[in-house]
């Protein structure tokens, strides 16, 4: 995937504000995923944006994993067209220069890649703007970001006041050191009574 320097400097960025790394709901594997996501949000839910590697996809495959196919059918029924997009750090990213992964990745998911120039945390703004240029939302507060990893799905939503969903254990349960730090930070986070800031509500956050 390359190196991922707003990734590595979320942590830091989270000391003054820790809300940024929580998210607003979080499900053990994509097929936990509620519809409708989110109900009562503010000018309701108009878009999702899902990541591709250990939320619906084995990682660095280009297909959807079978215990994902039914929620993402449902999904895509929900919201179609460019309402439900894919947002990856592999796919349409600076990784693809050429975007065959991302058109390959869109023929067998059936769901729109954007192409983004930065990676996630940083590309959130890039990827709202292109979705409220387009007509499909008014703003981040109608946008659900859905992924496996607080250091980029999570942060990205946070930073740019979309909702975040947060797949804990993925298609296939990771053990490495940063799904250890993530999970010792969120637990931490959570124990202390953090929560994630409402989309669309003024203010960092506060404890909960």
């Amino acid at each position: 995937m390359g190196f991922n320097l707003p990734a590595l400097l979320a942590p830091l960025r989270a000391l003054t504000n820790p809300p940024l790394l929580l998210p607003h709901l979080t499900i053990p594997h994509f097929r936990d995923l509620p519809l409708p996501i989110f109900p009562h949000a503010q000018g309701g839910i108009r878009a999702v944006i899902l990541d591709k590697d250990n939320c619906i996809s084995t990682p660095h495959t280009l297909h959807t994993h079978p215990s994902c196919t039914a929620n993402l059918s449902r999904l895509r029924a929900a919201f179609p067209g460019s309402s439900l997009v894919i947002v990856s750090n592999s796919a349409g990213s600076s990784s693809d220069p050429t975007g065959a992964e991302a058109e390959a990745l869109e023929k067998a998911t059936g769901v729109r890649v954007l192409r983004h120039r930065e990676k996630k945390p940083a590309c959130g703004a890039e990827v709202v703007q292109t979705l409220v240029r387009e007509g499909v939302v008014e703003g981040a507060h109608q946008v659900v970001v859905v992924g496996d990893r607080l250091l980029t799905d999570v942060v990205m939503a946070n930073s740019v006041g979309a909702y975040a969903v947060w797949v804990r254990e993925g298609v296939v349960p990771e053990r490495g050191v940063w799904t250890w730090a993530e999970n010792r930070v969120y637990n931490g986070l959570t124990a202390r009574g953090w929560a994630a800031r409402t989309p669309g509500v003024e203010g960092k956050g506060e404890k909960a």
